[in-house]
């Protein structure tokens, strides 16, 4: 009977310790997985705020709520600025990434290359990108291949500058205003280097790393040039007031490469319509997060340019625009 009772308890005491063993495992498995009642979380990271960036991240989530992906009801959005500080973005990212995010939208290119530094699996949506491929973005413009694709800012120099000779003929020196630490910068100039020497147009460079160079950069261009260019630049765009300033009072007409930089004072451009921009990320946002895969989603150029000019800006520094440019941009001066 003793012996009896003995294997009894001991049967009790290893069924208890199988029990708790088993609480113990099903504790830990839980640990760190993702609460599958919460909404989705998008991470939005811009590297700087000026007009043709906020342009596109509003147009983007304006095109997810169309899409269905309003902030608050059915997905999260968690938007970060990074003030134009590398530092800034790499935490941004970091944070994103150990967050276990569902989706990042990088808006512009020193945002793409930072997520992409921080995460392979998460997915990435970029916009405002000028050349993902030589940015080390994606294999191909048609099989980005990996975690991240989005949609393209290029822009045609020789668009530009084809426009800047219609309305300005007589340019044989131009002046160029741009930052070396952005490739998009770097990227536009190589094509409109290019294009000078076809035209025997001369180069003058002023090349800046942070805006508190840009006042200097322009005044170093009066009475060395007979134009000035910018191309899609994110130092730049932060400081167009003060170079428009400069270069009005000298006169200079001054040709940038997005619609927002005429807007905030250049002369004209041939570029792209940043709405579109931005409702285009959106579109292929909603995509991705509907299970699309980013890999074999082809990046999107927006191919299609429209003109825009300033005719206050005109007005300043005593320009005529012709009749047939006239007829056909689109004033962005009021």
């Amino acid at each position: 009977m003793k012996m009896r009772t003995l294997s009894v308890l001991l049967v009790m005491l290893l069924t208890a310790a199988a029990l708790l063993t088993g609480c113990g495992n099903d504790s830990k498995s839980k640990e760190g997985t993702k609460d599958k009642t919460s909404l989705p979380t998008i991470g939005i990271v811009q590297i700087v705020e000026h007009p043709s960036l906020d342009t596109i991240r509003e147009n983007i989530l304006k095109q997810l709520e169309e899409k269905g992906f309003v902030d608050g009801k059915t997905v999260k959005i968690d938007y970060k600025n990074a003030q134009n500080d590398t530092n800034n973005l790499k935490t941004i990212c970091q944070s994103f990434s150990a967050n276990n995010y569902d989706l990042i939208i990088a808006i512009a290119t020193p945002s793409a290359q930072a997520a992409l530094g921080e995460t392979t699996s998460i997915p990435i949506v970029f916009s405002a990108v000028t050349d993902p491929v030589g940015a080390g973005l994606v294999d191909s413009m048609e099989n980005p291949g990996g975690n991240i694709t989005g949609t393209s800012d290029t822009v045609s120099a020789k668009k530009i500058m084809d426009l800047a000779l219609q309305m300005t003929p007589d340019i044989k020196t131009l002046g160029a205003i741009y930052s070396t630490g952005e490739p998009n910068s770097v990227s536009v100039m190589k094509e409109l280097k290019e294009y000078a020497e076809t035209k025997g147009i001369k180069i003058v460079e002023a090349t800046i790393m942070n805006s508190s160079e840009i006042q200097q950069a322009a005044q170093s261009l009066v009475g060395k040039v007979d134009a000035v260019f910018s191309p899609i630049d994110n130092t730049v765009a932060t400081a167009m007031p003060t170079i428009v300033d400069v270069l009005n009072k000298a006169k200079l007409p001054y040709y940038v490469a997005a619609d927002s930089m005429v807007a905030d004072g250049g002369l004209a451009t041939d570029g792209v319509n940043y709405v579109a921009l931005g409702k285009a990320t959106g579109t292929m946002a909603a995509k991705v997060l509907n299970g699309a895969d980013t890999a074999t989603i082809p990046v999107q150029v927006m191919s299609d340019t429209q003109i825009y000019i300033n005719k206050k800006t005109a007005e300043e520094i005593g320009l005529k625009i012709p009749a047939e440019i006239l007829e056909k941009a689109t004033d962005l001066s009021e």
